[in-house]
């Protein structure tokens, strides 16, 4: 029997790094492993806390039923919290704060609540592919914005405002940026607001990286006036190693949480109670953390820089989160040409960048999520595979 598939997904294809891992997968099976230096799936644990707190809360009988869906008041307090110490900014834990499983189920969350067929919503790039799957899925039509490395992979707001922006609703942006590692400062920020007021577009900042190699944590939400038009996404993936948990936020004004959570209550029934306890703890801990997880993080850039030395690629040091987007040699016809070569030749998966839209073409992306002993192995695999020579 044959089902036509629904027309929202004739131009959505499978997650890029879902087919990668399914092809390393089979390249495993036939010879030397593939190292994988493609996704940013931390390796480390989580606060020790964190671990033992969800073991304790696992064992009460009491603790397995169905959730409220905008979350338990412990996790929304100590959001609340979180923001104000880290931000210096002020959430309602009551109406400003949704917590959800993951960021990147709020992506989806935003578009379906504010985008439909007709509408419009900007998408970096290079940016994040879910932002454009996303809108996509809901019917509303992406419109890409260029990010360049010569404008520090900052949108041209000018540019932007010459445009005619009047079915646009929303405007994704993500800084830190991934995938290029740049930071936008509170001036930026400052001067979008001000864009987005004028042109009546809600701007929808995705802020997991704000702690990974990164001495100033600026949230969109500190800039006054910002939540009129602006709502942003955090993350426990990457600042607490808790990518496999599922568990985000979405903070802005009380109007707008309360449109998204009348989608995303039709969606599911809440988190599991030990987990939201769980990641409540995280959000208390101490300073110490980032700096013993960035101090390992900052070994391992070293080994990358060595690397991508050794491909004669071109990068900038002054880049944070947790990749190394770099530039590769004249003479490939784009990243993909480079990274098929390197995965045949070496056995080692590194990102190319034009999975983040056309401006990536001639970049690649490298993971910091692994033990330096594997950064060593792949120059070394590189070195005997000729790679380049």
């Amino acid at each position: 029997m044959q089902v036509k598939i629904a027309d929202r997904l004739q131009h959505t294809e499978e997650y890029y790094f879902s087919k990668k891992l399914s092809q390393i997968a089979e390249l495993n099976k036939n010879g030397t492993q593939v190292l994988n230096l493609g996704i940013g799936s931390p390796d480390l644990k989580p606060p020790s806390i964190v671990i033992d707190t969800l073991i304790e809360e696992v064992k009460n009988p009491n603790n397995h039923a169905y959730q409220k869906y905008n979350g338990i008041p412990e996790l929304r307090n100590a959001i609340s919290n979180w923001y104000k110490k880290e931000y210096s900014v002020d959430l309602n834990p009551e109406k400003e704060i949704l917590p959800l499983m993951g960021s990147k189920e709020g992506v989806m969350h935003i578009c379906m609540t504010y985008l439909q067929q007709g509408d419009e919503a900007l998408v970096p790039n290079p940016g994040y592919p879910t932002y454009l799957s996303a809108v996509r899925l809901s019917g509303a039509s992406p419109i890409s914005y260029e990010l360049k490395e010569e404008n520090n992979w900052l949108p041209d707001l000018k540019e932007l405002s010459r445009r005619d922006l009047t079915d646009v609703k929303i405007m994704w942006i993500n800084y830190p940026h991934m995938p290029s590692g740049a930071k936008a400062n509170r001036e930026f920020f400052t001067e979008l607001i001000a864009f987005a007021k004028k042109h009546q577009i809600l701007i929808c900042h995705d802020n997991p990286y704000s702690f990974i190699l990164n001495e100033e944590r600026i949230s969109i939400l500190s800039i006054p006036g910002s939540k009129e038009v602006a709502l942003e996404l955090n993350s426990f993936s990457k600042t607490f190693n808790m990518a496999g948990w599922r568990l985000g936020m979405l903070l802005g004004a009380p109007e707008r949480i309360s449109e998204v959570l009348r989608f995303k209550s039709n969606m599911d029934s809440g988190m599991f109670y030990p987990l939201q306890l769980a990641a409540s703890k995280a959000l208390d801990i101490t300073e110490d953390w980032y700096q013993e997880l960035n101090a390992i993080y900052k070994d391992r850039r070293e080994k990358v820089y060595e690397l991508l030395d050794l491909l004669k690629c071109t990068y900038d040091k002054k880049q944070v989160g947790l990749f190394m987007w770099a530039k590769i040699p004249q003479g490939y016809i784009d990243a993909y040409e480079l990274t098929d070569e390197i995965l045949n030749k070496a056995r080692v998966f590194i990102t190319p960048g034009g999975i983040f839209g056309s401006q990536g073409k001639n970049y690649i992306r490298i993971s910091l999520c692994a033990p330096e002993t594997i950064f060593q192995e792949v120059i070394e695999r590189i070195n005997t595979a000729n790679i380049l020579k």
